[in-house]
């Protein structure tokens, strides 16, 4: 574990500061309100909590399933409805159907849109069919197909106010972002990072579509939006490079050292070129390098900064792409209005293994400090200060994260055990946590009132080999082979309460297989989540004691959502298996290596699943 001393500040009793304080705009005024679920982790720091506390630790073992509704859709069903005053909207995945649902009258259908999407795009999405739900504002309902095209849709009766196409599937790019509304702009991002897809951030006019920016996570910097006060209370963020060679670096047998703060040369401009050296079939490697942006994005509207996290360098086998690979692998903070990069910060600098920096940064506040904490795939929970970057902690989640030893927090840069680096043509086995991650995409969540987060976690190792693979336009470009198994813990999964304060795990729930579900926490003092193998579960959030359960008709990969409708509490969950963790269940695939490593490991969902997953909606109530 590596933690500098945590300023006394930061340890103060806690303190909420309600949304109440925030600068008025009518979806935080919708926001506010916890009858309804507006945005696609609740609010505008994605803390995913609500208030409601009609079900609570007292009475949540009498829960009863409501009502259903059948999606007619196969595969992964990833994010969550939303509810809207008497409306529920509910998304698919592939060809990502909308239906608008009236609460008032036993969910009749008011209006349905089916996308007209070619199949071919099946075969460019990375790691299932999935969408991660859908964003509302102004009376219109955002959807983000899988085809990059972003739609508006008008929420009283589905016509389409507008579309723009935002990635082009020719190259290999794609979306499965849910889409979000901040203000007067639509933000939504760009997944292709294994086909060699140069991905951004773009900010679309919420009236009208028009792109208002576009911040790319590699090339120049007037291309990845950053100006000359980027990163000032933390230029050492923006050094040349953060390691030095040791045995030949990208070479077999060789590995990286962190530079100390005093070595680094800083700041340099253009990072997103000057730290990608060796192109591979390309006139310039930034030019196909990655950094995809397809997680979950949050929002201060005091401070007017973006916040959400790149993904993995372009491609798997680092050996073909020396250097940091900047800005991959990067929390970024960005003016809403003109896009300009306030900070950016790389977790995993020039990284060998797929950990993509792509999950939610959750906005909260200590006193007067303004913190965002994040749970990276690479197996450490960061919390920093939101406003300028600068690093508080971060620490492993579990023990058994093994390819560094720690974080230096001087630099911010991951002290790297050369046992597990990665190299063309050398199988590098017991690497933890695997690609998947400690955390993958599935969104933790913040309760106020105890403080802690909540957890969905992924306990794997991995042996990992990367190989030689030619860029072509349009073509997958992974260049890596991989196998994942079950942790030493034995089991492949856990869900935990994290105390950011302490930096560290307050309980530890192990599960048999990856949480690939979010987290719902509430002010009843309880907290949902679902599992692969069908099960839907309520545990105290206080100590983890499991309260309830209700086994449904498929793995589940969605995040609960909780609204109040006449007076009762409703909670809601997607089910419907799939994502990175049922790809290799979905489409039949049986080879150790197959579905991009994880088709060995999770063979036992075969046991607990209907292959592939069918997609539905299950509602409860007391």
């Amino acid at each position: 574990m590596c933690i500098r001393s945590v300023p006394v500040l930061f340890l103060l009793s806690f303190v909420f500061v309600a949304t109440n304080g925030f600068a008025a705009d009518s979806l935080q005024a919708l926001i506010q309100d916890d009858t309804q679920w507006v945005s696609p982790r609740k609010d505008y720091y994605n803390q995913g909590y609500s208030r409601l506390n009609q079900i609570n630790h007292r009475n949540v073992s009498r829960l009863k399933l409501a009502w259903s509704f059948s999606t007619g859709v196969q595969r992964g069903h990833e994010g969550a409805p939303l509810v809207v005053g008497k409306v529920m909207y509910v998304h698919t995945a592939f060809p990502n159907h909308v239906y608008a649902l009236d609460l008032d009258h036993d969910r009749k259908i008011l209006w349905a849109y089916f996308p007209k999407q070619s199949s071919d795009i099946e075969a460019i999405l990375c790691c299932d069919n999935v969408s991660r739900g859908l964003a509302y504002g102004d009376g219109k309902i955002l959807l983000q197909q899988n085809n990059g095209l972003l739609l508006a849709l008008d929420s009283r009766d589905g016509h389409k106010v507008w579309e723009v196409q935002v990635n082009d599937p020719n190259i290999g790019a794609t979306n499965t972002n849910a889409p979000y509304v901040f203000r007067d702009k639509v933000l939504t991002g760009c997944s292709g990072g294994e086909f060699g897809v140069r991905c951004f951030l773009a900010a679309y006019a919420l009236n009208d579509g028009q792109l208002q920016w576009k911040a790319y996570s590699t090339g120049p910097d007037s291309e990845v939006l950053i100006g000359a006060d980027f990163n000032a209370e933390n230029p050492h963020y923006s050094a040349l490079s953060a390691y030095e060679n040791v045995a030949g670096g990208n070479k077999e047998g060789g590995s990286f050292r962190a530079l100390p703060k005093e070595k680094l040369q800083f700041p340099a401009p253009d990072l997103g070129v000057k730290t990608w050296l060796k192109p591979q079939a390309a006139a310039h490697g930034w030019e196909h390098g990655g950094g995809p942006v397809w997680g979950w994005f949050s929002y201060d509207p005091k401070l007017n900064l973006v916040y959400y996290g790149t993904g993995n360098p372009s491609v798997w086998n680092p050996d073909i792409r020396p250097g940091d690979n900047k800005w991959a692998m990067t929390l970024f903070a960005r003016d809403l209005d003109t896009g300009m990069a306030r900070w950016g910060y790389q977790l995993t600098p020039h990284d060998e293994w797929d950990y993509d920096s792509v999950n939610e940064l959750i906005l909260w506040d200590h006193g007067q400090q303004k913190l965002a904490t994040h749970f990276d795939r690479n197996g450490f929970a960061y919390t920093l200060d939101r406003r300028t970057g600068s690093l508080l902690s971060a620490t492993k989640m579990h023990p058994f994260v093994n390819w560094a030893t720690g974080i230096d927090l001087q630099t911010g840069i991951p002290l790297k055990d050369a046992r597990y680096a990665t190299h063309e043509d050398q199988e590098t086995s017991g690497i933890c946590p695997s690609a998947i991650g400690a955390k993958n995409m599935q969104p933790a969540a913040y309760s106020p009132q105890t403080g802690w987060f909540y957890v969905p976690l992924n306990h794997l190792c991995m042996t990992y080999e990367a190989v030689e693979a030619k860029y072509v336009s349009g073509q997958p470009w992974a260049g890596a082979s991989l196998t994942m198994q079950p942790g030493p813990d034995g089991d492949m999964g856990a869900f935990m309460a994290w105390n950011a304060l302490k930096a560290k795990p307050v309980w530890y729930k192990q599960e048999k297989f990856a949480v690939w579900s979010g987290a719902l926490p509430t002010a009843g003092k309880v907290v949902f989540y679902g599992t692969l193998d069908r099960w839907f579960k309520a545990l105290d959030a206080r100590n983890g004691k499991e309260l309830w359960r209700f086994q449904v008709g498929s793995g589940i990969v969605g995040n609960p959502m909780t609204y109040q409708h006449r007076g009762k509490q409703y909670v809601a969950v997607f089910s419907g298996v799939g994502g990175w963790a049922g790809i290799a269940l979905n489409q039949g695939l049986t080879g150790d290596s197959e579905g991009a490593g994880t088709a060995g490991a999770f063979r036992e969902l075969n046991y607990y699943n209907a292959a592939p997953g069918s997609g539905a909606l299950n509602v409860f109530a007391l």
